[in-house]
């Protein structure tokens, strides 16, 4: 029994040997810095040209007039920056896989082979994990659709924390503020998100009125006070439905846009 347990000691250290030496030696640790370093350039390289892409699709969406054409351009804008991170992923999952090949011969035991996977999972599991947690709620939020570049959102739980999206990667969202600030949120801190329509704040009005035809004057009469313009007001208050309730009561409601943080416009001069 004493000898099966000193033999099995014996594998063990065999195979912790075999790992150090093939992973942690300084022939194996140069040829992974080489690889590395080749495989972020190839997907530098490749980012500088879908980031070229995604700013001429981004002037194109900027001059376009057309809503429907600004949602397309802005999701391929999005798709685009997106495929910036994985491209770069990718060049580095592969810049391992070629290290692991070269220093790791398919002759090589298979204690070897597990006990390095086994240690390489740790260490990248222990160093990476708050990147992957950023990466699969990023991969989550795009899935879905959450938002996309051009967006107008306001982050959960930081509710002063609101912008117009700039850029969207698996690792965080950059967004710039009302003020112009720029603000960068890892991907993880997002717990929920609320968008704007059109990157403007839709208001409704409810009257409740006696004589339609005399609240459309005083809407219009309203409207004559607004300023308009699109960091103001960018659409003037409208009369979307009007409905008869009662013989004299009739029910309005008016629709009115404003850029964002000038809500108080229409709350203060049209509702006072």
């Amino acid at each position: 029994m004493f000898f099966g347990a000193e033999a099995g000691i014996g594998n063990v250290q065999q195979a912790l040997n075999q790992v150090s030496e093939s992973v942690f030696g300084w022939r194996s640790l140069a040829i992974l810095v080489l690889c590395l370093v080749i495989g972020s350039t190839l997907g530098k390289l490749f980012a500088m040209v879908l980031r070229k892409i995604s700013r001429d699709v981004a002037k194109r969406a900027d001059a376009a007039t057309d809503l429907a054409t600004v949602n397309r351009l802005r999701r391929v804008e999005t798709w685009t920056i997106i495929s910036i991170a994985a491209v770069r992923v990718i060049f580095v999952v592969f810049a391992v896989y070629f290290w692991w090949v070269l220093t790791h011969p398919t002759g090589s035991q298979p204690t070897a082979l597990i006990g390095a996977s086994a240690i390489l999972v740790i260490l990248l599991g222990g160093v990476f994990s708050p990147l992957l947690r950023d990466f699969s709620f990023g991969s989550g939020m795009m899935a879905e659709h959450w938002f996309g570049v051009g967006d107008l959102i306001t982050v959960e739980p930081f509710s002063n924390m609101q912008g117009v999206v700039e850029r969207i990667t698996l690792r965080s969202t950059r967004i710039r503020g009302l003020n112009g600030e720029i603000i960068w949120i890892a991907n993880q801190n997002i717990q929920a998100v609320r968008v704007a329509q059109k990157g403007v704040w839709t208001m409704a009005i409810e009257l409740f009125v006696s004589d339609p035809d005399k609240a459309e004057l005083l809407i219009d009469k309203t409207n004559a006070l607004l300023p308009t313009g699109p960091s103001l007001v960018a659409t003037k208050l409208h009369v979307m439905t009007a409905d008869e309730h009662d013989e004299k009561v009739w029910h309005l409601t008016a629709i009115g846009e404003t850029a964002p943080g000038r809500e108080w416009l229409i709350e203060k001069t049209a509702i006072e």
